[in-house]
């Protein structure tokens, strides 16, 4: 008699693929994951365009493309995701899941790898049409933009679970997942640059979640970081990271919150 050997890999793209059919049937995930990170750059374009930008070098594009791709991990993956890792673990997803061959990581890996991969083909294709549209150069260092935009990904996705495991319901989701937004497009230089704010004040944010990844994203567009000033966003990016993979194997409930 023979045995099916499975891969962490199978196992983990088998729940994407069941995880992307279940997310194409809600039309609340499809329009905050997919059209409202594209819309949401050019309603603050008129805006933007009233800061003084040009006394710390920046433009209009320089502002819009990264917090372009800012919105698109907050929205498309994070926010998305508390909903998604919410609504299967009080749906029994996740506990019947636990009791066969997938480990924990590769449930949360694989439930989280569509958001992803919609997060990133958004900030791609964002990215793209911000330059051709706003007169933005081509990227001086694509290195940092590429370890920007692919740390904040796995970043936001942490976060989410992290969230997730304090949401009771997937109608709080909603909820529990705004103070990051709020605080993220504020004052981590997503609509903001850090360069605006008062020195103090730009201090304290940069040790928030997100503003190491608009850091590194805007830097590779720029070219201005050096050596020296990379290591900071680059730390404080993988500093958060660690403590929500420590929060989710602390915190994170598999069981209904009921």
């Amino acid at each position: 008699m023979s045995t099916v050997t499975t891969t962490p890999a199978g196992r983990m793209a088998a729940l994407a693929r069941a995880e992307l059919t279940l997310l194409g049937r809600s039309r609340t995930a499809v329009l905050s994951a997919v059209f409202l990170p594209l819309a949401m750059p050019l309603s603050l374009r008129s805006a933007v365009e009233q800061m003084d930008l040009k006394n710390v070098g920046l433009s209009v594009g320089l502002v819009l493309l990264p917090a372009s791709i800012g919105f698109s991990l907050l929205f498309s993956v994070y926010a998305t995701l508390v909903g998604v890792f919410t609504a299967r673990r009080e749906e029994l997803v996740l506990k019947r899941l636990r009791a066969g061959e997938l480990h924990d990581a590769e449930i949360l890996a694989g439930a989280a790898f569509p958001a992803a991969v919609i997060g990133l083909v958004q900030s791609l294709v964002l990215a793209v049409g911000c330059t051709a549209l706003l007169d933005v150069p081509a990227p001086k260092a694509p290195q940092l933009a590429v370890l920007g935009l692919v740390s904040g990904l796995a970043l936001c996705a942490c976060l989410a679970a992290v969230t997730a495991g304090f949401t009771r319901t997937v109608e709080s989701a909603q909820v529990t997942s705004l103070p990051l937004i709020l605080a993220s497009m504020t004052v981590s230089g997503v609509v903001v640059p850090l360069e605006l704010l008062p020195g103090r004040l730009a201090t304290v944010c940069e040790l928030l979640p997100l503003t190491g990844v608009i850091t590194l994203v805007r830097g590779g567009w720029t070219g201005d970081l050096s050596m020296y000033e990379t290591v900071a966003p680059v730390l404080t990016t993988l500093a958060w990271t660690a403590v929500g993979v420590f929060a989710v194997r602390r915190w994170f409930q598999w069981e209904p919150r009921r």
